[in-house]
């Protein structure tokens, strides 16, 4: 790799800049999901088929999707705005409910009659998921709610640091779409960062950043990923075929990998200690990273505390969101003070 290193830097320096964050806003742009989780306990298997029985005792509602990455810039103490698509049903109106809870405006929401909101449901048993249930639409979206929904962004733009597509593949994220974001980041001086879908890579082309896993890196760049070598190859083909500035690879427990277009590559090693659930890890690591660049923070210290924030997140049951005063108590308390 060429070349590589591990980023030591000091957490009081990185705590003191986290003050930093609530002087930015972010403009969230893609798919709203609403999480629901069905808590229970397995005490049997049922006889119609191979399969355990639920007892189901709780239910819960999360933001998912685009919607937790404007969770997690307001729960790290930045301001943002969701731009998204929901339908006119009652998840839909969940989703503008558990919005107004956390202080986070709603105006960027367009209902659209003529599809539901995204739902994913999670049955979780005794700490383990059981099984996922999905109800979606995921057709492209209407060309007339893409021309709201840029007319919106159009408004809402020159009040940001930073725009971020939370592309899931649901339909919201198309050409049309990224064309008018782009043109109008370009003109507002603006950083685009991308937490990406594979079969969109084309979509992305001359964004500031994307975020993808390894998975998502090594389909992208077409090339196997199974070593430092090949994952350098991934990480320098994405620079060049999208002509980005940076790609942030997560890569599970092996920490995370930022390539850069000056040809700095930085690795940065986990600090999950435990790991129970991944869901909106992915979430995390855009909303934390976009937030260190806004606050002025360089790629490679954006990408230590988005690594760090990742590794609170996974260890929460459920999709989670990291805290300023969580992300300072665990910087203070890391191996790096």
């Amino acid at each position: 790799m060429n070349p590589r290193m591990t980023v030591v830097l000091s957490p009081a320096q990185l705590c003191e800049g986290l003050e930093r964050f609530e002087d930015c806003a972010i403009l969230v742009v893609g798919d709203v999901i609403m999480d629901e989780f069905l808590w229970g306990r397995v005490n049997r298997i049922s006889p119609e088929a191979p399969v355990p029985v639920v007892n189901v005792v709780r239910e819960s509602l999360m933001l998912g999707g685009a919607a937790n990455v404007v969770h997690n810039i307001a729960a790290l103490g930045g301001k943002a705005l969701l731009c998204g698509v929901i339908g006119q049903d009652r998840m839909g109106r969940e989703v503008r409910r558990l919005l107004g809870e956390l202080g986070l405006p709603t105006h960027g929401l367009l209902a659209d009659p003529e599809r539901p909101t995204t739902i994913k449901t999670r049955v979780v048993a005794h700490s383990q998921q059981v099984v996922r249930v999905d109800r979606e639409d995921c057709r492209p979206l209407a060309e007339h709610n893409t021309l709201k929904m840029l007319e919106t962004i159009g408004a809402e733009i020159n009040t940001c640091q930073a725009v971020i597509i939370a592309d899931y593949g649901k339909g919201v994220v198309t050409q049309q779409l990224m064309d008018g974001i782009l043109e109008m980041a370009r003109e507002a001086d603006i950083m685009v960062g991308v937490d990406p879908k594979e079969r969109n890579f084309d979509l992305y082309r001359h964004v500031t950043f994307i975020t993808p896993n390894n998975d998502e890196a090594a389909t992208m760049a077409g090339i196997a990923v199974h070593d430092d070598d090949s994952l350098a190859q991934a990480g320098r083909r994405l620079l060049e075929e999208l002509h980005c500035r940076l790609v942030l690879i997560t890569r599970g427990q092996a920490g995370m990998t930022l390539f850069e277009g000056n040809g700095n590559v930085t690795h940065v090693p986990t600090e999950a200690k435990k790991v129970f659930d991944v869901s909106g890890a992915g979430d995390t690591v855009i909303s934390t990273f976009t937030l260190g660049l806004a606050a002025g923070f360089s790629p490679e210290q954006s990408a230590v505390l988005a690594n760090f924030a990742a590794g609170i997140v996974v260890a929460e049951v459920g999709t989670a969101t990291v805290s300023a005063a969580q992300l300072k108590r665990v910087l203070r308390n890391s191996r790096q003070s």
